[in-house]
């Protein structure tokens, strides 16, 4: 049984291995980059003049962007499973299982190197968005807290994926699969669009749907919710910070075992 330790050392190992991956096959950083800089142009520019309903004192772009950098994030998630399915597909995870190395290893180094994918994606929407008008007015440090949120969910969720990865064994499935359950959470949500415009059924989902929150939370962070806003009558979307950590909690408790035990199983056949 590894330590805690060579399970560190391991990670770091795996993580390195993975980013010099992206490195050597670039056009994963082109796509990552060019589909935020698409989004964010696209949704500013050609929908941005038919949306109504915000509130006074706030511009399209200032609300637009922490629910590009949220559906952004989430989708980049997809990674994670879709490059773990493509490891099994090539066998290198048959490799990894010769070698006297913490099982848990593989997982965290994927998950942390795309992390830091979703880092780079993050950088570069918030120049986008700068150039089309998107402002941060409030503190450094009220800033960086709107990246974390933002970032810590999304590593929750790349769990999630690691282990629909590890299930379905194929990248493409697993794109499929992924799309089917991050699109409606991230377009059922305040992302892009106002809650009060949508039908009250709909509307109380997404008001309790932690992408709406992890969008909410960016948005006061980012001192893009006006003074004299209207306070949002639910829990969840007055507390949006705390509501996002207990869901990312959660996600970890749950998805980060059943991974492992997934890959553990994967690794032993």
């Amino acid at each position: 049984m590894t330590t805690l330790a060579e399970t560190v050392s391991d990670s770091v190992v795996i993580t390195k291995r993975n980013l010099i991956k992206v490195k050597r096959v670039p056009d994963l950083i082109v796509f990552a980059t060019l589909s935020p800089i698409m989004f964010v142009v696209l949704f500013r520019y050609i929908f941005g003049g038919a949306i109504g309903g915000l509130p006074p004192g706030i511009s399209y772009a200032e609300f637009l962007l922490p629910g590009i950098f949220a559906q952004t994030v989430v989708f980049g998630s997809t990674v994670t499973g879709a490059s773990i399915a493509e490891d099994l597909q090539k066998g290198l995870i048959d490799r990894f299982r010769s070698l006297p190395m913490s099982r848990s290893a593989v997982l965290i180094g994927r998950t942390v190197a795309d992390l830091g994918l979703n880092v780079i994606s993050i950088t570069v929407m918030a120049l986008t968005g700068y150039a089309v008008g998107w402002r941060i007015n409030s503190s450094i440090g009220e800033a960086i807290g709107g990246f974390l949120v933002l970032l810590v969910f999304a590593f929750a969720i790349s769990w999630l994926m690691a282990l629909v990865g590890l299930l379905v064994r194929t990248p493409e499935v697993v794109n499929n699969a992924s799309f089917i359950v991050i699109f409606p959470l991230t377009f059922a949500s305040n992302a892009f669009v106002p809650l009060e415009s949508f039908p009250a059924p709909l509307r109380a989902f997404a008001e309790w749907n932690p992408v709406s929150t992890v969008v909410q939370a960016a948005r006061e962070l980012f001192g893009n919710v006006p003074a004299g806003a209207p306070v949002p009558d639910v829990w969840s979307l007055q507390n949006p910070a705390l509501y996002t950590v207990l869901w990312t909690v959660v996600i970890l408790a749950i998805f980060v075992p059943l991974a492992v035990r997934a890959y553990l199983r994967t690794a032993s056949r």
